[in-house]
């Protein structure tokens, strides 16, 4: 990874976030942070009863995600000295703005400033784009039971949530790719098109590409 040091990598649920992380770790020599999601006892019962477990579920991710990432990226690794994420801290408010009722979120949104300006930034955003359609066969695929009635409709306004902070999001540099006709998971080459579109120089603010119209 020539031009960066702490690369995180986005997207919307079942994007291939974690998929490629680790391909890219593998590649570039680079220390992998994974989201421990699966540990998290509330997530079967969010889905099961949103609106119960919408706030505990928020608030146990923010926790986690806290804790993990300072802990990570405090540690110095002179033979992996380069990151790589599959989740940026910010994903916490998303995912808060789009389950959470307004009272909540704004209690919640106050814990979340206190906390995230003491994690570093990361110097790459990669936010990997997939349509509806494609995400809803991602997550079929991968066979999770608590994810498996998932609606296109959640799916719909987590991308929106997304794209309404990336919009804010002005000292970061990130990368927008529409992976939608490549599947990097199975072709070589077509993860090699995209590694080669994420270790290139970028400039502060928004670069959107298509990572199809590279073959």
């Amino acid at each position: 990874m020539t031009h960066y040091n702490f690369v995180t990598i986005e997207g919307n649920i079942g994007a291939g976030k974690t998929t490629l992380a680790t391909k890219l770790a593998e590649e570039y020599n680079a220390r992998l942070i994974l989201e421990q999601f699966a540990d998290n006892s509330f997530l079967p019962k969010f889905y099961e009863n949103p609106a119960k477990y919408a706030f505990a579920l928020e608030l146990s991710f923010l926790a986690e995600r806290f804790q993990q990432l300072k802990n990570e990226l405090a540690k110095q690794d002179i033979f992996q000295p380069k990151i790589i994420s599959d989740y940026y801290f910010l994903k916490s408010l998303i995912f808060a703005k789009a389950n959470l009722e307004e009272d909540e979120y704004g209690l919640y949104s106050r814990l979340f400033q206190i906390i995230n300006d003491s994690l570093p930034k990361p110097d790459l955003f990669v936010y990997l784009y997939q349509d509806i359609n494609r995400l809803q066969t991602n997550i079929k695929k991968r066979g999770r039971s608590y994810e498996q009635n998932i609606t296109d409709e959640y799916l719909i306004k987590i991308q929106t949530t997304y794209f309404d902070y990336i919009k804010q999001m002005k000292e970061l540099r990130i990368l927008i790719i529409d992976v939608n006709t490549i599947d990097f998971a199975a072709n070589k080459q077509h993860y090699d098109i995209l590694s080669h579109i994420i270790n290139k120089p970028y400039d502060i603010g928004i670069t959107r590409i298509s990572a199809g119209e590279k073959f």
